[in-house]
């Protein structure tokens, strides 16, 4: 009823936002967090068309790599489907014990240190950055391969446009945008499996030509370059095939959105997705090899592929260009991933400090607004700086994602010799790790080393810069939080004496109402300002928290429960105290994700209850301003100030200095 109330009070440009964007979230709702998040088959939709749609330029790379050996193909096939499974199972262990989310970053912010973690988590934010720009170029591409030539100039316009779409829906909420893509992922998978299933069963006979083939090829390379040579070959084939595992991570990085028992959904959807992941790229290096697929200026493998397999069909060209519209589709959705998770390893390093707090923060609607902004903006930039090239955009993917995938291994290997008196089973578990790390580090090394000069130099400068940029943000959150920790350490056990005052507040008496959230320094420090600076003014004091629903908090029903319990327990201690020093008080609590929002409407209602009241709050003040400091601490009490006093309601902001 309130959000109907308050609905039809918004202005004209209120209304338009609230139609693009959705309408808020109701925080009481009791099946909120089951109405928001995603069944395995969703989550699948959402979080596995990153790691599906690497079948659309994975296998073709590692292929092209084989040049004239492509009697290895099969064996390559085989290895990819492997790792993938590797991986996919490395990663169901830290679903099981890391189940809150933040895969990479998180495992390795907690087993190999904050300075590892900070890595980790640079890597994956350029990563799915890349992962948005990459699979909205390549959609580009795959649309406008049947545009005219003289609206090609219009290719990175559309692309653009993807991105602020993708940006939209986003918005509006994970669960909304899954489902709106979730018809292009089945057309997808349907068409898919039409393609490799003929492949394999129409050319069966191919089957015997091909293992003679096999033995030619590797008798003929023995002699000529050796089992070293060969090695060394498939070696390099299979790194330049790191983008098909590119996107197996994004279910642990993302098991925020999970249903309940997230753990089991979490390895469900893991499973569904390293099954379709390893199924359609070893059929493909199969379905290459029994056909003999060559590369065809301007065209992808997998078109030459549907070409051949469907030409003899009825409509077979308008199935071929289905199949291969679908996987220009099914990248778009890829993007997704990259705004679903690239959002929540930027909050989960806000929360730690290396990024803004504000990056925290949720919408509205309940999604991590700022960064689902930041990270479409970034991949706007980048489509713009590399004109879409797919090419130029593909050397610079997979570098960051093996990174990481190496850092996590590492980390669960420690993890597991540090349970091995625990676990009983961790000589097994150590060994996956110790695979998958092997196989990760591998691919890591020869694809910088291959691909340093094409482009891989920039993917190591931008993600040096971003881990520069974190190591200073959090030297400011440092100086600061030393700065209020002076603040608690003297104010904390503020004495006092005189009776205590178990009076309630009066309407008719002077009231100030003061804004504070934990109990802290800095709310102590505030409230004797008043005192001092107004002394025997007010008789009243009311106490005003938020207690703010960030990504840290809005992990279940549980979490938002005890994060209410702190917020009353601070409060309480804000009461007591007023009371000591002789003030009539009580307090006052909302719950919400907008501070400024909730804070407003709170007092609103205290300045009709109390008409001689006026609002305080407290703003950190530092000797020199500089102009980051508006970033990193967000402007809250200017903003409460200025909307109060339009309303007119006095509102004084007293300065807290910190010397940093």
């Amino acid at each position: 009823m309130d959000q109907e109330k308050s609905a039809g009070n918004d202005s004209f440009f209120q209304k338009m936002i609230r139609a693009v964007f959705g309408a808020p979230k109701y925080l009481k709702d009791p099946q909120l967090f089951h109405k928001m998040s995603l069944i395995p088959v969703l989550a699948w939709v959402g979080l596995g068309a990153d790691g599906l749609s690497s079948s659309s330029y994975g296998p073709e790379e590692a292929y092209r790599a084989l040049g004239t050996h492509t009697y290895l193909a099969i064996l390559l096939g085989l290895a990819t489907a492997v790792t993938v499974f590797i991986i996919s199972y490395a990663y169901s262990r830290i679903i099981e014990h890391f189940p809150h989310g933040g895969g990479g970053y998180i495992v390795a912010t907690h087993m190999l240190g904050e300075k590892a973690g900070v890595v980790s988590g640079s890597a994956l934010l350029v990563d799915y950055v890349l992962t948005i720009t990459i699979s909205i170029a390549a959609c580009a591409d795959a649309l406008f391969s049947y545009v005219p030539v003289h609206l090609q100039h219009a290719k990175i316009s559309f692309a653009c446009c993807l991105a602020v779409l993708l940006i939209i829906l986003n918005i509006r909420g994970i669960k909304e945008s899954v489902t709106v893509m979730a018809p292009i992922f089945l057309v997808f998978v349907l068409t898919h499996i039409v393609l490799l299933v003929d492949g394999v069963f129409t050319h069966a006979d191919r089957i015997a030509p091909l293992t003679r083939d096999f033995h030619a090829g590797l008798a003929q390379d023995l002699s000529s370059i050796g089992i070293f040579g060969i090695l060394m070959l498939f070696l390099r084939a299979y790194s330049l095939g790191g983008g098909t595992y590119t996107g197996i991570e994004a279910v642990s990085n993302g098991l925020q959105i999970m249903r309940e028992p997230r753990v089991q959904t979490g390895k469900r959807t893991m499973i569904y997705m390293a099954t379709s992941l390893a199924f359609t790229a070893g059929m493909l290096f199969l379905c290459y090899s029994l056909m003999g697929i060559k590369p065809v200026e301007g065209k992808t493998l997998n078109a030459v592929l549907a070409d051949g397999l469907f030409a003899h069909w009825p409509m077979g060209s308008g199935i071929a260009f289905v199949t291969i519209f679908s996987e220009g589709a099914l990248l778009l959705l890829a993007a997704q991933a990259g705004f679903v998770d690239g959002p929540r390893v930027m909050s989960n390093m806000a929360v730690d400090s290396w990024f803004p707090h504000r990056f925290a923060a949720l919408s509205v609607r309940l999604t991590m607004r700022n960064g689902i902004v930041l990270m479409g903006a970034a991949a706007i930039a980048l489509l713009v700086y590399t004109k879409g090239s797919v090419s130029a955009l593909v050397v610079m993917y997979s570098i960051n994602v093996f990174l990481t995938f190496s850092l996590s291994q590492l980390g669960m290997s420690k993890f597991y010799i540090q349970r091995r008196k625990e676990d009983p089973q961790w000589i097994r578990h150590l060994s996956v790790h110790l695979v998958g790390l092997i196989l990760c580090a591998t691919i890591l090394a020869i694809t910088t080393i291959e691909k340093f000069t094409e482009g891989g130099w920039l993917t190591l400068l931008i993600t040096s810069i971003v881990i520069g940029c974190c190591y200073l943000i959090k030297g400011h959150y440092n100086s600061v939080r030393k700065g209020m920790a002076q603040l608690d350490e003297a104010l904390l056990d503020f004495p006092t004496s005189g009776p205590i005052n178990e009076a309630r507040p009066s309407r008719t008496e002077p009231t100030a109402i003061q804004l504070v959230s934990a109990y802290s320094g800095f709310g102590v420090h505030t409230l004797l300002s008043i005192v001092t600076t107004f002394p025997k003014t007010y008789k009243n004091v009311i106490f005003v928290s938020v207690a703010v629903i960030d990504s840290g908090s809005f992990k279940g029903a549980e979490e938002l429960e005890a994060l209410e319990a702190s917020a009353k327990a601070g409060l309480e201690k804000y009461v007591d105290l007023a009371r000591r020093l002789g003030f009539a008080a009580e307090y006052r609590m909302g719950v919400g994700t907008d501070v400024v929002e909730k804070v407003i409407e709170i007092c609103k209602e205290l300045g009709e209850e109390y008409p001689r009241s006026t609002v305080f709050t407290g703003q950190l003040t530092f000797r020199l301003e500089k102009f980051y400091h508006r970033m990193l601490h967000n402007e809250t009490a200017f903003s409460i100030q200025r909307r109060l006093q339009w309303d007119g309601l006095t509102t004084v902001i007293l300065p807290i200095r910190v010397s940093i």
